[in-house]
């Protein structure tokens, strides 16, 4: 793979394979209308990876999660989004940013409630032996060997 000195971010290729594992459509409707476009592995960035997310009004980022051992950051660059905490609510706009530290508990995500599109860069380490709970779910998340993710529901059984 020849990797490229520079890109322009927008016109990255979108990620070609759904984030969500085969969860309930129910689960799976909350982000449709979220596009991805991943950053950092055009440059074989390992340690972190970069997203240039895309949110269609209504959409959400993910479903609302806290990581274990992953820090995660968000910068808005265009529109604005909602940010859900176990605190409440907040709205971010353009040059708004917000960090998760891990092992808080504080489960987070974005939600569009504007008119247009939001945009925004999501930076998250990949620390080895993550594992990500959904409170408002029936999943929970464990990283694997390799970059993966394996999922279960709550009661450990498999999606």
């Amino acid at each position: 793979m020849t990797v490229p000195r520079s890109v322009v971010a927008a016109e990255a290729p979108q990620r070609a394979r759904p984030t969500s594992p085969p969860f309930p459509a129910a689960m799976v409707a909350k982000t449709v209308g979220r596009e991805k476009r991943p950053l950092g592995e055009l440059f074989g960035l390992a340690n972190f990876g970069v997203n240039l997310t895309r949110l269609a009004p209504g959409a959400c980022s993910a479903l609302r999660h806290a990581h274990a051992k992953q820090d995660e950051f968000v910068y808005i660059l265009e529109g604005e989004a909602t940010l859900v905490t176990d605190a409440g609510e907040s709205v971010l706009k353009q040059g708004t940013c917000a960090g998760f530290k891990a092992g808080t508990g504080d489960a987070h995500h974005l939600v569009n409630r504007s008119q247009k599109d939001a945009v925004f860069l999501e930076v998250g380490d990949r620390t080895a032996g993550d594992s990500v709970k959904y409170p408002d779910d029936d999943v929970v998340g464990y990283s694997v060997p390799g970059g993966k993710w394996q999922y279960t529901r709550k009661d450990g059984t498999p999606y």
